[in-house]
């Protein structure tokens, strides 16, 4: 079992950047899915970006497409996920999560998630 630790949240202007990272610990982090979701208040939990563990191949929301970059570096147990040219609606609690399968658009297929960490973009 994989536990998952988010950091780098914070408070950015509009167009300005953040790097989130999640730590893992516990499991086989290399052979983990790994994925992003967000959020808002009053507002379902909405997919982000994932990451494969095989290949590497990366996956991304309209809404962010252009705009943020995930990767995972497996000797550090860590992904990232670069946002630059933020919005104010990109405002939101943002979790990291696994799975032991392929990558997956919905919140409901991950098993482990992180305890989430703000973002918050002001105009």
């Amino acid at each position: 079992q994989v536990q998952l630790v988010e950091s780098g949240g914070g408070l950015v202007q509009s167009g300005g950047s953040l790097r989130l990272s999640c730590a893992a610990s516990g499991g086989t982090f290399s052979r983990y899915a790994l994925g992003w979701f967000r959020q808002a208040p009053g507002k379902e939990r909405e997919f982000v970006a994932a990451i494969a563990w095989i290949g590497g191949r990366t996956y991304y929301a309209d809404s962010v497409k252009g705009r943020f970059t995930i990767s995972r570096d497996n000797a550090r147990n860590t992904v990232y996920l670069q946002m630059n040219s933020l919005k104010v609606e990109d405002t939101a609690v943002y979790y990291c999560a696994a799975r032991t399968d392929s990558t997956s658009f919905y919140y409901g297929n991950y098993p482990y998630w992180g305890q989430g960490t703000q973002v918050t973009v002001s105009s």
